[in-house]
């Protein structure tokens, strides 16, 4: 659930849905956080969830990230 004030913050943060390992290992965009007005947390704004043995990885948004790449450092 998203509020005014989340949707006048900007995203900070790309949310993944990571599987496989290493090199190998397949990053998939699931949406984006925003931070909380306090400073202690986030808002998670998800398109998709990730499914069977997937890990979600947060991270920084950094002017590299191109989700066609498909693998961020």
């Amino acid at each position: 659930m998203t509020d005014k004030s989340t949707q006048t913050r900007k995203a900070t943060h790309r949310v993944y849905s990571v599987s496989g390992e290493g090199k190998s290992a397949y990053w998939q965009l699931l949406g984006h956080a925003v931070p909380n007005s306090d400073g202690l947390g986030f808002n998670l704004l998800c398109n998709a969830m990730p499914i069977g043995n997937a890990r979600m990885v947060m991270r920084e948004i950094q002017p590299k990230d191109d989700p066609a790449q498909g693998r961020f450092a």
